[in-house]
């Protein structure tokens, strides 16, 4: 049975007191560390508490303990320091993007932004770090690199600046390369270009895996930037041509002008191999000056010969590297080669292939057509063409018009100066002769009697184009030997044979020109190709297609021809 008592009170019981411990040292809640004992804590000790050491749990005791060595600041490391300001950098560019994603495009531009800021923070610094720390990174920026590859890089920058080109890691050689893509540290484009032909020239010689995205990434620096010279001059310069060999820029290739031009200036019997290198480097001087006109009215000529493709997409220069498009250009456009237009608007690079607008092969057309009877007269060539203003666009002269570009006065008035220019004598005289000359001149006028003589001399009137020096090259052309006739159609019409004129008309009237040829007993494109030989050379142009069908341009002239 149990004890417990329903009926019992219950009785309250005295808590007993806490003992006090003093041996080895404890003490209880209320227990302080004696006078004496404090006082001794000099001299290179202290005291802590230690908690469940002690024979009471929860209960503290004191515990001597010698005193810590101070200790001292680390020295200042202002590189160390100008690092982390330059990671403050980043910090601004925080994102939401996967980082381990290096190939996202997004990725990739945020990390340009933040390489292109970063590097202009450190453009001038310089380095002499002793030791060498590898990096190997896909798109390496300064933000994925720890102190020592820091120092290590700008050491070896330090040095290629210096001209002291030595290997390292290929990561480091990129991420220099971006730099000067970017024209980090250099004083304008044509520096930055400069630096990157002797970086990639002298790196090569231990690396030359960075060749092939040099070939690329050159070709965008010229489209990028605005360079004093064209890239057809950069590539012959540097001995790349080799590596460019679809290569064709419309700035000047005459090549390319006559591939698009409605007049084929290389059918004309003018066009020989002894006249081939002045007609070239003429048309490269007309088109020069008309640039320069274009521009000065604030035209662009490359809109009036080329528009671009249907499709059209976004171009991003120096695919492959961490570029930063920092430069804010005005809007404009680069027709890079003939299968190449690149536009640049708001900021934004868009690519796509060239169409040549017919408004601009007609204009081109007339221009090679122009020079060409300029260049008969001046050479005085026995057979004179005209070209017809006809021959471009209305809508295309009334915008030139509009401007006060005249295309009919700037081709002959370029021709004029081109010839002057590539034919003038230069004269040296020797100075120390001079005294003896005048000495020889004085005797002979004092032995001659001169009588004055009036001489009206007739001048053929000439265009009010030329000036009255320009004038002086026509002064005394003959006339060219072709058959008499009023204009240059009875010229043709005067040389043909009566073969050839029949066969004309039977063209004209779209009857059968195959059995034409087989009644007279001639090969049908020998018949065709002597008809369009003699009107090239008096008319400058074929007159009848490969199918065998006449120009619209010329149908009326024809029916005139044949009557």
């Amino acid at each position: 049975m149990s004890d417990y008592n329903e009926s019992k009170k219950n009785e309250s019981l005295k808590i007993p007191e806490r003992k006090q411990i003093k041996e080895n040292g404890a003490a209880g809640a209320s227990s302080k560390p004696s006078e004496d004992f404090i006082s001794s804590l000099s001299n290179g000790v202290f005291y802590e508490i230690e908690y469940d050491s002690g024979p009471v749990a929860g209960v503290g005791r004191f515990v001597t303990k010698p005193k810590p060595e101070r200790i001292e600041a680390p020295e200042k490391d202002e590189k160390r320091e100008l690092f982390g300001q330059m990671r403050d950098i980043a910090r601004a560019h925080r994102s939401a993007y996967d980082y381990s994603k290096f190939f996202d495009r997004r990725v990739q531009n945020n990390d340009s932004a933040i390489f292109y800021q970063q590097g202009m923070f450190m453009k001038d610094f310089t380095d002499n770090y002793a030791n060498n720390t590898p990096f190997s990174q896909y798109f390496p920026y300064y933000q994925m690199m720890g102190y020592e590859q820091l120092r290590t890089y700008f050491t070896w920058r330090t040095q290629v600046r210096s001209g002291n080109v030595a290997d390292t890691s290929l990561s480091y050689a990129f991420l220099y390369i971006y730099e000067l893509l970017g024209n980090i540290g250099v004083s304008d484009p044509q520096d930055g270009l400069d630096k990157l032909m002797s970086f990639w020239k002298s790196f090569s010689e231990h690396n030359n895996s960075i060749d092939k995205y040099m070939l690329r990434w050159i070709k965008d620096y010229h489209i990028y930037y605005e360079l004093p010279h064209s890239f057809k001059e950069f590539i012959e310069n540097n001995n790349l041509v080799e590596h460019y060999p679809d290569f064709t820029e419309p700035d000047d290739d005459f090549d390319f002008f006559c591939a698009i031009s409605k007049y084929n200036i290389k059918k004309s019997s003018f066009f020989t191999p002894e006249t081939s290198k002045m007609i070239s480097e003429c048309f490269s001087f007309v088109m020069d000056r008309i640039r320069h006109d274009f521009e000065a009215s604030g035209m662009i000529f490359d809109d009036a010969l080329f528009r671009p493709a249907k499709k059209i997409v976004v171009w991003k220069p120096f695919k492959n590297a961490l570029f930063h498009p920092w430069l804010k250009q005005p809007d404009r456009q680069v027709v890079f080669s003939e299968n190449e237009i690149y536009r640049h608007k708001n900021n934004q690079w868009t690519f796509s292939t060239v169409i040549t607008s017919e408004k601009g092969r007609q204009f081109i057309g007339y221009v090679m057509k122009q020079m060409e009877s300029m260049l008969r007269k001046i050479t005085k060539y026995k057979y004179k063409l005209t070209a017809n203003i006809g021959m471009v666009n209305a809508d295309t002269i009334r915008i030139l018009t509009k401007a006060g570009l005249f295309i009919e006065k700037i081709v002959p008035a370029a021709v004029i100066a081109y010839y002057r220019e590539s034919t003038k004598t230069v004269i040296s005289v020797d100075h120390t002769s001079l005294a003896r000359i005048r000495q020889e001149a004085l005797a002979t006028q004092e032995s001659l009697i001169v009588e004055d003589q009036t001489q009206t001399n007739a001048t053929p009137p000439l265009t009010q184009l030329f000036s009255a020096q320009d004038q002086n090259i026509f002064a005394d052309q003959a006339e060219p030997e072709s058959a008499p006739g009023s204009d240059i159609w009875s010229d043709l019409k005067y040389i043909l044979s009566e073969t050839e004129l029949r066969a004309l008309s039977v063209i004209f009237q779209g009857n059968d020109i195959k059995g034409f040829a087989d009644e007279c007993g001639a090969m049908l494109e020998v018949l065709i190709d002597g008809i369009n030989e003699k009107a090239m050379d008096y008319i400058g142009d074929n007159l009848i297609d490969d199918d065998f069908v006449l120009y619209d341009d010329y149908k009326e002239s024809v029916r005139e021809l044949i009557k």
